[in-house]
């Protein structure tokens, strides 16, 4: 198994053209949702959504406001990857109704940590709220594209493109939402040239350091 999983990671690159005619299938689509959503967080807050977009029209709009990479306009889907425009105290109080729904844990043994959170946030500033919550949105980030390597779905990750018109295009602020990262998921089309390339890394006896 450990092998396998090695030889998928080896097996995806950064896809520079998808195929457009190759759409995922539901299942595969479902397994990427579930996988968003199952990432790890800090403190399990989940600050943040994906939008999942298919539609022709809006992604061939995406692409002059991505730095006219054309992944974003040939695959079969995009997705956004965002964070709140802010988690506050309320924010923070419904999360903990979720846990003591959810496990069935008395409001009493929550308490104590519902109230230090919700204070330490209030006392955060934006700038630092802000660059918390896109740390969680890299961790998504990751975890998806690890799983499309498993799932032998190509994709491109992609942080060259203009967050604010994102924004606007999709109306992210009216939904609560600020555009973070793009991932542009499908399958690669038989002439990209990248797909053949080796990859470039400096080794694990490089990046890894045992101390014992």
């Amino acid at each position: 198994m450990a092998s396998e999983i090695i030889s998928k990671l080896e097996w995806r690159y950064a896809t520079k053209k998808f195929d457009s005619t190759k759409i995922l299938s539901e299942e595969k689509l479902n397994i990427l949702k579930h996988s968003f959503n199952l990432t790890a967080t800090s403190y399990g807050l989940q600050p943040l959504k994906m939008i999942v977009i298919s539609d022709s029209e809006v992604k061939n709009k995406l692409v002059p406001i991505t730095m006219d990479q054309t992944q974003v306009g040939d695959a079969s889907h995009v997705l956004v990857l965002c964070k709140e425009a802010k988690v506050d105290g309320k924010y923070i109080k419904e999360y903990f109704n979720k846990v003591e729904e959810t496990r069935n844990t008395p409001r009493s043994i929550l308490s104590p940590f519902e109230t230090f959170l919700v204070n330490d946030f209030s006392e955060k500033s934006k700038e630092s709220l802000d660059n918390w919550m896109a740390k969680q949105v890299y961790l998504a980030m990751g975890n998806l594209l690890t799983v499309c390597a498993l799932e032998g779905i190509d994709s491109c990750p992609i942080e060259g493109f203009l967050p604010e018109k994102y924004n606007e295009l999709l109306k992210l602020n009216e939904l609560g939402l600020e555009s973070v990262l793009v991932l542009a998921v499908g399958y690669r089309a038989e002439d990209d040239f990248f797909a053949d390339l080796k990859k470039v890394r400096r080794g694990v006896d490089e990046v890894i350091i045992e101390m014992k």
